[in-house]
């Protein structure tokens, strides 16, 4: 008989992170997560049924630990989702301490990438099991002032494309869950003019109450689960801007191998 769909979702007390906990345990999923501090959100997922272990990803003794742990509790698990970060240094590159900012590195991509090795060995082997990641801004332009977590965001958008192309049983996706009521926020408020123009941009968020509304999130979030690889794998969505859901959109995946993913823009136009 068929297991339940076995979910992992790692920063499970993230806002977006408890989103999908929640959505999916509703669902009847069984759901294991991880959070780093201890709080009444762990309280909620423990109490809801959910799995949930502690995990810090700027530790790599914590990311073994945690990895041999939910191998034990998640065998084959069909959806794995990495919905840790930090916006932390915010400031001008030069001016930001290394330590800190390489630990932000380490958070927003090597660590996730870390625990993404530690579990795929506890995949589930057929119909295509789902690892997940989270985008930020920068792809189009240069977020100034974030240069670690924007850097560490492009990295994770060019791994799921490396990924996808080495592993073709399972799929590696990456959404862009846009400008979402969560705490990460908070860090953007608390560093005040040093944030430059995303400080301005996210007390006029605040004032308006203009949102992507986190149902939105989830949403994408379950189209990709069930969305085959040949149309999600290797690719970087959005969850404002994308027709996701739309068979159109299917169909112009299926025939665009380079659509939603990093790529040099003016080429050719001044060939040598």
């Amino acid at each position: 008989m068929p297991h339940l769909p076995r979910r992992i979702v790692i920063s499970a007390t993230s806002d977006i992170g408890r989103a999908l906990a929640v959505n999916w345990l509703a669902a009847g999923c069984e759901v294991h997560g991880t959070y780093r501090t201890p709080g009444a959100t762990v309280d909620e997922l423990t109490n809801a049924g959910a799995g949930v272990l502690r995990c810090d990803l700027a530790d790599a003794a914590s990311i073994r630990g945690a990895g041999e742990e939910l191998r034990q509790r998640a065998p084959d698990w069909d959806v794995l989702v990495l919905a840790a970060g930090t916006i932390e240094p915010i400031g001008p590159f030069a001016e930001c301490d290394f330590d800190q900012w390489s630990t932000s590195v380490q958070v927003n991509f090597t660590g996730q990438m870390h625990l993404l090795r530690e579990l795929l060995p506890a995949r589930r082997r057929g119909g295509e099991p789902l690892a997940l990641f989270f985008a930020g801004g920068g792809t189009n332009n240069a977020t100034v002032n974030y240069s670690a977590y924007t850097l560490a965001k492009v990295a994770l958008i060019k791994a799921v494309e490396l990924l996808a192309a080495e592993m073709g049983d399972c799929r590696f996706s990456i959404v862009g869950p846009g400008w979402v009521n969560t705490k990460i926020h908070q860090a953007t408020l608390a560093a005040g003019p040093r944030a430059g123009d995303a400080y301005h941009r996210t007390l006029d968020k605040v004032a308006t109450d203009d949102w992507v509304p986190m149902d939105r999130v989830v949403e994408c979030c379950n189209w990709l689960v069930q969305a085959p690889g040949e149309v999600v794998s290797g690719r970087n969505f959005s969850t404002a801007f994308d027709a996701w859901g739309d068979e159109r959109l299917d169909k112009l995946l299926r025939n665009d191998p380079d659509m939603y993913k990093l790529r040099r823009a003016g080429n050719g136009r001044l060939a040598a």
